[in-house]
């Protein structure tokens, strides 16, 4: 990288933490999780006394259903944080552009983008059918880089 686009990298990340951007998504996961433990013995609960008509106490069919609604909420709850995540990005290159330059911006996520090889899953992975697209990218830490060029791009 070129010292330009050394700098832009570094107000980017400058930028998450002007932003606050790790406490933030600490208090959001933090939450969720609340969220998820709440709801999933709330489900438990209900198909306890409705479904399986316990009067006292919790029988296992709470346990079961809160622990597989555990699992579903849990998630669901990560694409939550997953998609903040990917948020934070675009608004930490809009700062790195404005500390170093939105071109620098852009070239530094270029570079990046050119170092960037395809990495191959594993064969048992692929088998599962688990090879990236629109499910992986609700996961995603990170937009795709071409993403966050072009919104780079897109913006004055």
């Amino acid at each position: 990288m070129q010292a330009a686009e050394v700098e832009a990298v570094l107000g980017h990340e400058i930028s998450h933490v002007a932003n606050g951007d790790m406490v933030t998504l600490s208090l959001i996961q933090g939450v969720v999780n609340t969220f998820v433990i709440f709801l999933s013995r709330v489900v438990g609960f209900l198909v306890d006394r409705l479904v399986f008509r316990v009067e006292r106490g919790h029988g296992p069919a709470f346990w079961i259903v809160s622990l597989v609604s555990e699992l579903l909420f849990g998630i669901l709850a990560m694409m939550i944080v997953m998609w903040f995540s990917r948020w934070r990005e675009y608004r930490a290159d809009r700062g790195g552009a404005r500390l170093a330059g939105r071109q620098n911006m852009i070239n530094a996520l270029r570079r990046l983008q050119a170092t960037q090889g395809k990495p191959r899953l594993p064969d048992e992975m692929a088998a599962f059918a688990i090879s990236g697209g629109r499910v992986q990218a609700l996961f995603s830490s990170h937009p795709p880089l071409a993403k966050r060029i072009a919104a780079l791009s897109a913006t004055e």
